[in-house]
């Protein structure tokens, strides 16, 4: 099936664009001044990512840190996603979703076998494509550390109870993050199919690698 979509507006060249498979693995390093946009190209596609420092990766993406610094669980526009030693990785300057998760985590096996059943526990998971994109790192589970839900609707009600329910992206939804250091994004285009981050249907994502600040 072919994908339609519009091109980014841009202020530099495209360095690279990339279609990620449904439930592949992808990474890249992202320079400092670089713009990374990920888009939703069928809605509804979870994109599960990590970062680190491209110059140490012993030093990478903080959760923590990041709902401290703005004393918010969910990301969008302006958020800056934090590192484990207080430095800014990356700064969402674009959201055409409007929230992005940071706290449900991966998917794995293990607990696909503990939500769903025993009958799941051979479904390829976001731990699986993490391990096998990180391996060309020369990295491993050591170096697995909470991700990024982009595009992921992880509602959380009033007495702390958390929700994974249909996400409220659409195709052609978008996110740009600035580089504002040298970062490696590594992303598993999430391929769970046994609840609504992906309406139960994996699809496809796109990512732009540009010049400069992409703008919306």
């Amino acid at each position: 099936m072919s994908i339609a979509f519009a091109p980014p507006q841009e202020r530099g060249p495209t360095i690279y664009d990339f279609i990620i498979p449904a439930r592949a693995p992808w990474s890249a390093v992202i320079r400092r001044g670089q713009s990374l946009r990920i888009t939703d190209l069928e809605g509804n596609q979870a994109v599960d990512c990590i970062l680190y420092s491209a110059a140490d990766p012993t030093e990478r993406y903080s959760a923590a840190q990041t709902i401290a610094a703005q004393a918010n669980i969910f990301l969008t526009t302006g958020t800056r996603l934090m590192s484990d030693e207080g430095n800014v990785l990356m700064t969402i300057t674009a959201d055409t979703c409007g929230r992005h998760d940071t706290i449900a985590g991966a998917c794995s096996c293990e607990s696909n076998t503990l939500r769903y059943g025993h009958h799941t526990k051979h479904q390829h998971a976001c731990v699986e494509n993490f391990l096998l994109e990180l391996s060309r790192h020369s990295m491993g589970k050591r170096d697995m550390v909470s991700n990024i839900n982009w595009f992921m609707n992880v509602p959380v009600e009033a007495d702390g109870t958390l929700g994974i329910v249909d996400g409220i992206s659409a195709p052609g939804k978008h996110v740009d993050l600035l580089a504002e250091m040298d970062t490696l994004v590594v992303i598993s285009n999430c391929p769970q199919i046994n609840n609504p981050c992906n309406g139960f249907n994996p699809t496809p994502v796109r990512v732009v690698i540009m010049d400069g600040q992409l703008s919306s």
